[in-house]
Order: structure tokens, then sequence, then C-alpha cells
């Protein structure tokens, strides 16, 4: 199968080759930590796990490199508001960071870069571009001369003579044009400084990412990956920058998911609809998240909602529930579970994954691979052909909740956290419901019918559906 893959730069769908065969380098930026993470750094965080997760079980290599800005005007102005020291507050939000995108099944990037840790990287890359007349030094600050690199605008697809005629930047009196961007900036009283051959000071925000990515991937590597809000400046700006250092092309392809809306507005400070993982975390199960942000193609727009969240809520319940209907099946084990692969789903998630990682077309094929499991499962009486099907479907599950990462504790653990969930919040506890369940039970056994349909009732309003069945009644949380 091919892979191809939407590239930012061309502005078009290409095959993926990478540099080196069966190798495959990605940088995606990371956050600036002056807050907790919210659901836009999720879903930027998620996506970009998916793929990895993806390259890595198509048997590719892969080095993946997602940074921290722990140095930057927000975290100071932040630190100071809070009384706090700049870099004990950027250490306790990747704390935060790494607390958040645990609970969410992320995976750790194989190299978490700080700023602070590589600060001699991005003076010896500033230095490069002084000699090489791309960037000029005034008053201590050194800036980018965006007119010495003839492809500005490439990424974006913005111009630069047509940005300046409808400039509305704020005037700096030191550049020499509005667009020109600052690479280094001289110390003031009270902030992190590093000594430089400038003077005392701090990096930029761009030179980052062209320094760090440079040091573990090289001048050239595969994917650059990032929230579409980073294509300009930022990306732009890198671009610049690194090939203008290096003289060689920087990222390949350069992969941008989508905004977050929240209640089809738009997720913005001036809103303060910022939803914040830790607190979405304590309604949702991290697997529902996780499933809601891969329901969409992530390089379209989602809309962040409770309605929406519950629904894949339900959704999860089902692929959970499908599961334990599986491992239950007759004659159906793990080992064979893991052994069979051959139902036909899996093919078709890799051919939506080769697709542009069209997760969205994937969880589609998941979920029809739960109603054919289901249809299997209403037999009376499986056919041994029926029965290797399902074993099949099993190993398939599994590798395709592997990729999208979830399926990722035994059902009879989600189980038990849905129903520890519900019970606390209806306020009744499992004993309580076993008692009920067993007047019930005495009240039909003496024909008590009005009884047992009144404890029936009352159950059902708290959200507690009772199955009768041949071995006694049992109880279950409404989904």
């Amino acid at each position: 199968m091919v892979m191809r893959i939407y590239n930012t730069l061309t502005k078009s769908k290409e095959t993926f080759e990478p540099v080196s065969p069966g190798q495959v380098r990605i940088y995606v930026c990371g956050p600036t930590v002056y807050d907790s993470c919210h659901v836009g750094h999720a879903r930027s965080v998620v996506v970009f796990d998916v793929v990895v997760r993806y390259l890595r079980a198509m048997d590719f290599k892969v080095t993946y490199v997602r940074n921290f800005t722990d140095v930057d005007d927000k975290i100071i102005n932040r630190a100071n508001s809070v009384g706090m020291d700049a870099i004990q507050l950027a250490e306790k939000y990747i704390s935060e960071f790494h607390r958040d995108m645990d609970a969410l099944n992320v995976m750790r990037a194989d190299q978490e870069p700080r700023v602070t840790e590589h600060i001699d990287d991005i003076i010896e890359i500033i230095r490069n571009l002084v000699e090489k007349k791309a960037a000029y030094l005034v008053d201590g600050d050194v800036f980018y001369a965006v007119e010495t690199f003839n492809d500005y605008g490439k990424l974006s697809g913005r111009k630069l003579a047509d940005m300046v005629a409808g400039s509305r930047v704020e005037i700096n009196e030191n550049k020499r044009n509005p667009f020109d961007f600052v690479l280094w900036k001289a110390a003031k009283p009270g902030e992190p400084s590093w000594p430089s051959p400038w003077g005392e000071g701090r990096p930029g925000w761009h030179i980052e990412c062209s320094a760090m990515s440079s040091r573990f991937l090289g001048d050239t590597f595969d994917i650059h990956g990032g929230g579409k809000d980073l294509i300009f400046p930022h990306h732009e700006n890198e671009i610049a920058q690194s090939e203008a250092a290096h003289g060689k092309p920087f990222a390949r392809f350069w992969m941008h998911n989508g905004f977050v809306n929240i209640d089809n507005q738009k997720m913005s400070k001036s809103l303060n609809n910022f939803l914040m993982i830790k607190d979405i975390l304590q309604s949702y199960h991290p697997e529902t998240v996780r499933l809601f942000l891969l329901s969409s193609h992530y390089r379209s727009p989602i809309d962040f909602s409770d309605q929406n969240l519950k629904e894949s809520e339900k959704a999860l319940d089902k692929i959970y529930g499908v599961r334990k209907r599986l491992d239950q099946a007759a004659g159906l084990t793990e080992a064979n579970g893991e052994e069979a692969t051959n139902s036909g789903y899996w093919p078709a998630f890799c051919e939506a994954m080769d697709d542009d990682f069209n997760t969205a077309k994937g969880v589609g094929i998941l979920f029809n691979l739960l109603k054919d499991a289901n249809r299997i499962l209403d037999e009376a009486d499986p056919s041994s052909k029926a029965k290797d099907a399902l074993s099949s479907m099993t190993a398939d599950l599994k590798r395709i909740g592997n990729i999208l990462g979830i399926l990722q504790q035994p059902w009879q653990s989600f189980f038990d956290r849905r129903v520890d969930s519900h019970l606390e919040t209806i306020a009744i506890s499992a004993e309580a419901i076993e008692a009920l369940v067993a007047e019930r039970a005495a009240a039909r056994q003496s024909k008590d019918w009005k009884r047992a349909d009144d404890i029936r009732d009352q159950l059902e309003q708290a959200g507690i559906l009772l199955e009768d069945k041949g071995g006694g009644t049992q109880w279950k949380v409404a989904t």
C-alpha cells in the first residue's frame, strides 16, 4: 500500500517516502508551558501520537521529537503575576503536561528537549545567520531579515510584498522590515538570561525549534507537525531561518491539525472558553476524549461539547461491550484471538490510515467490525467458520485499538470504573442495589407484582437496568 500525506507546503497529498528508507524523523511543536493544558493541546498531541503509532505498526523506525518552550514572554509574565520563578513555573506545567498526556494514554516522545537546555545550539544558528547577513544586530537584539530569503511565504502562501503593503503589525523602529523577527532578545532586569556574542539575553520563539530539530533530527527531516495556528508566522519563520542557516530543505512534509471549537465558538482567551484537560477528565474517561478527537479527520475543525463527548462515551461503551462479548464467546481465547488476523478489517483500516491518516474513516471501519461481530454473536449456535471469524475480529479489534490508543484496559476494569462513577453520581452503593434486587426477588416470589415493578422503576430512574435471566436477576448501568 502507498501512504499519502497532505503536505501544507505543496497544498496537496503526496506519496510519502522518508529521507532514509525505513526510518521516519518527526518534529512536533510542543507547548509553551505557562498554564495547564487545554483541549487544543490535546488534539495536536493525540493526533501525532496516532501518526507515530501507525508508522511504527508499519515497521518504520520512528524518531519522534516534541519540545517544551520553557522560557518565553508568556512564562515570564505569568511567573511575575503569581510570584514564582519563571523556570520553576515552567517545570510545574511540564509536570502537569506529562500527567495529563499520560492520562490520555499518549506515548512519551523519544526526545522532549527544552529550550533552556539548548541555548548553545540556538546561539550557533544565530551566529551562522549573522555571518551570512541573514540577520542583524540592533542594541543587543538580533533580528532575522526576511527580505534575504527569497522563498519567504512559501508555506503559508503569503507574499511578503503584499503583507508589507497591508501590514498592521506593531511598528518597531529597530526593524528594517515590519516582518523581521527577533532571534535573540537583549536581557531585561529580572528576566532569565544567558551570555552570548551579542550580550546577555534569551532566544526568540521561532529560533528554538530550528535549533532543537536540527540537533536531534538533522538539517533535513521527514515530517514537521503542529496546529494550523502555527503555519504563520511560526513555521514560516522556522523554514526561513533553517534553510538560510543550513542551505538545505528543512522539513519535507508539513502536517497541521485543525482548530477546536467550544460549543460552536472558536476557543479563545477573550471568550474564556478554554477547557482544561484535567477538568474534562473529571467527567469523561480518557479514552472517550481520544475517541472523540479521532472521530474527525485531523485537518478538519472539531466542535467540543458535552453532547459530542456523551456520544463518544456511548460509542466507547459499545466498543468495550463487543470486546467483552468476544472474550466471553464459547471457544474464544486471548491466544487464538492474537494469532488470527484475516478478517479484513485491519487491511481496510490501514487503507484509511494510508490516506492521510484518516482516523475518521478508520473509526467507521471499527464500527463495521462491531456490527458484524454482534451479528455473529447473536446467532444461537455459530458455525466453526463463524467462530474463526470472531477470532480474527478479536485480533483486528486489538490492533486497531492499539493504533487509536483505546481498548487499553481490560473490559472488566472499564465497566467497573463506569459503574463506580455512576454510583458515585447517584449516591447509591452496589450493596444498596443488591438489597433492592433481593427485595424485588422476594416480592416476585410472593407475587407482589406492584412492589416488584416499583423497585424496577426506582432503579431505572437512577440509571440502573435489571435483566431477569435463568440464573437470577443481574443489574447494570444504563449506557
